[in-house]
C-alpha cells in the first residue's frame, strides 16, 4: 500500500486540496501499477507563521512582497 504525504502552507480551498488529493492518488496508481482503493495519501497544513525559509516565516515574506 503505497503512501505520500504532503506538507502544504495553510490557505488553500477545499476545491484545490481536494483536487490535489485526487491527482496524487491517481499518479501513484498508474505509476505503481496499483489500484486506485491501495493509495494512501495525507496532507498536512502548516500555518504560514510556522513555516520559514532563509530566516523569514512565509507571512513575514507575504507582508514584505505587499
Amino acid at each position: 500500500m503505497p503512501i505520500a504525504m504532503i506538507h502544504i502552507a495553510a490557505g488553500r480551498s477545499e476545491e484545490k486540496k481536494h483536487a490535489l488529493l485526487v491527482n496524487v492518488t491517481q499518479s501513484i496508481a498508474e505509476s505503481l501499477e496499483v489500484p486506485v482503493e491501495s493509495v494512501r495519501v495525507l496532507l498536512q497544513e502548516i500555518p504560514e507563521t510556522q513555516w520559514a525559509a532563509g530566516g523569514k516565516t512565509l507571512a513575514e515574506r507575504r507582508l514584505n512582497k505587499a
